[in-house]
């Protein structure tokens, strides 16, 4: 049996919080992936580590290569203690805002989340609607465990997402750059129009006059959780 070890990087528990001091397995992690898009939703990610776990290599999602991201993704649905998602679709994020609908996509997540943490870290400088206790932290996606794992989740999730949805909705190329404002995604918009799985209130989508796609029904819950 491989023996596991504890990751090398400062672990909650020994973040300062004040007069108390957490374990890695009261602490869940916060992320969101999509953020920044012109379609998809926006996802966010709650992830529990257990106090040990063998996660080498564990980072900011977005340092890592997909290939890299794949593989811890599995590792750590297998080793979290629990984890969750939370989506806002293209409709919401219209409505509300982005700001919004992602910190809705973060109290989703937590919200499904099958372990009551004693403590949300949030990776940015955003706290959510929740009645556990919340710290931000810039840059957390680097620093905390949990918080990179939940980066790693929410992002290799929404990636296959977009790919499935590209099949739904040929011609936008969604599964090369997964939603984000790419030369190629912008000439697609130009000559196809937005779907509706485009946020119409982000510049380079629409024409200002133009009306919303006729919205389709999202086969994805707004949380998934294990």
């Amino acid at each position: 049996m491989t023996k596991r070890h504890a990751s090398t990087r400062p672990s909650p528990g020994l973040l300062d919080l004040g007069q108390h001091s957490l374990s890695a397995d009261q602490v869940a992690g916060i992320d969101e992936a999509g953020r920044g898009c012109l379609a998809g939703p926006v996802v966010a990610a709650a992830c529990i580590l257990p106090e040990s776990f063998d996660l080498p290599g564990l980072t900011d999602s977005k340092a890592l290569t997909a290939a890299r991201r794949d593989t811890l993704a599995v590792a750590i649905r297998s080793q979290a203690l629990c984890w969750s998602l939370g989506l806002a679709w293209a409709p919401e994020i219209d409505r509300i805002n982005i700001l919004q609908a992602t910190l809705r996509s973060m109290e989703r997540a937590v919200a499904h989340l099958r372990l009551r943490p004693a403590l949300l870290l949030i990776d940015g400088n955003q706290t959510c609607l929740s009645t556990i206790p919340q710290r931000t932290i810039v840059g957390g996606d680097a620093l905390v465990p949990a918080i990179s794992a939940a980066s790693i989740l929410a992002k290799t999730f929404r990636d296959r997402l977009l790919a499935a949805l590209d099949r739904r909705h040929p011609g936008y190329s969604l599964a090369i750059h997964k939603g984000y404002g790419t030369a190629l995604h912008l000439e697609a918009l130009r000559t196809l129009g937005p779907s509706p799985l485009h946020r119409l209130t982000f510049r380079g989508v629409r024409p200002e006059a133009a009306p919303r796609p006729k919205q389709e029904r999202q086969s994805c819950l707004p949380g998934i959780s294990t």
